[in-house]
């Protein structure tokens, strides 16, 4: 009886249950903010080739330099909406690069960068922000499908959709899988428990990614969920879930490898809270950070972001230099450069186009507004 009352004693004791929670979520660590390996044996765990290394810095590079050319873009009024993604290319690059083109990804609007490295051109996701129907067609330059559904406005919604997707590749005994990022203020919304639920219920093929980048818009993380850990959210669910530094490129790419080969096992979904930071602005429609955290805040952050770390370790061993950056970043300038002009180039919509794209078969009244507007040229 005498362990019983201890082990009840045990049970009832919140204070120490709140206490816990750090100790049952680890965070997986591999490549430190200086650059140095602290885990050798989870490196060689990953088998990353030299290639392996450089194609992953490359994606991180192309991600940045994304996010720097659209954000001149959206100030000169010549993009749509943007989500800057500079603090995030770790988390979002690395990770899709543990990922197939036989994998369906499901975005989030902060996730453009996914899409472009799995094929689709970045005239495409220019027109996205513009609101142009060619925009939502997902295909590459030689017109092959894209497997990435568009970027979801709907916060969180994209795990429902991930969910589904999931489900029928595990039907149909696909060695494939749907991944889906979302923010940690997605992770608090019933689209994201519903998604998680029911993939988990189904033992679906699903990895989920939650980008813990600090802040849900203006709200900092601590305001917006009392959860320790966003990935306690998955155990929820009965989903193995685990934390990682978001900003380490071996890490979050190890960490995706496994999910993966975990879900396309049968054995079911897996979730990832990356600890990250969002160095800039939620969006270019007028948020100012600074209005919520400070600029010694920020500083501190920048001197952490994941290319540092990552060139870093790079130079030292001797595959990576600042010639050979240098050089990939004027390429993919002139690449955004050329795509820009493709983009610019493209017949804007009238109104009957928007009418046509609103219902496959338009209604009679549509048909007649249709008409109309055809008639007059607009």
């Amino acid at each position: 009886m005498r362990d019983v009352v201890v082990a009840n004693k045990e049970i009832l004791d919140f204070d120490n249950q709140m206490q816990i929670q750090d100790d049952v979520f680890p965070v997986l660590h591999i490549l430190d903010s200086n650059g140095e390996i602290v885990d050798s044996e989870s490196l060689q765990r990953a088998q990353l080739t030299e290639e392996d290394f450089i194609n992953i810095m490359k994606r991180m590079l192309l991600s940045r330099q994304l996010d720097i050319r659209s954000t001149k873009l959206a100030k000169q009024g010549r993009f749509g909406f943007f989500a800057p993604t500079a603090g995030q290319e770790a988390s979002q690059m690395a990770s899709s690069y543990a990922f197939k083109d036989e994998d369906w990804l499901m975005p989030g609007y902060r996730d453009i960068p996914q899409i472009v490295v799995k094929g689709w051109p970045i005239w495409k996701a220019i027109l996205w922000s513009r609101g142009h129907a060619l925009g939502n067609v997902f295909t590459t330059e030689e017109g092959k499908p894209v497997n990435s559904w568009m970027p979801q406005i709907i916060i969180g919604a994209q795990y429902v959709e991930a969910a589904g997707i999931a489900l029928g590749m595990k039907k149909r005994q696909k060695d494939a899988v749907a991944y889906a990022y979302t923010g940690e203020g997605g992770s608090s919304q019933g689209d994201f428990y519903e998604g998680v639920n029911f993939a988990g219920a189904y033992k679906a093929n699903a990895v989920f990614f939650i980008q813990n980048n600090g802040f849900a818009i203006s709200t900092p993380r601590a305001l917006q969920t009392a959860a320790t850990h966003l990935a306690a959210k998955g155990w929820a669910a009965g989903v193995p879930s685990i934390v990682v530094d978001g900003n380490d490129p071996i890490a979050v790419y190890l960490a995706s490898k496994e999910a993966r080969a975990w879900a396309t096992s049968g054995k079911g979904p897996v979730l990832i809270e990356t600890l990250t930071n969002r160095l800039e602005a939620h969006s270019t429609a007028g948020d100012d950070p600074l209005r919520y955290r400070t600029q010694a805040d920020i500083d501190a952050a920048w001197k952490k972001e994941p290319l540092i770390r990552m060139r870093q370790y790079m130079t030292g061993q001797g595959i990576w230099d600042e010639d050979k950056e240098t050089a990939y970043i004027a390429e993919v300038n002139a690449l955004i450069d050329d795509q820009i002009k493709i983009a610019d180039k493209v017949s804007k919509q009238k109104i009957s186009d928007f009418i046509k794209n609103t219902l496959e078969v338009p209604s009679y009244a549509m048909a007649e507004q249709i008409t109309k507007f055809e008639s007059e040229g607009k």
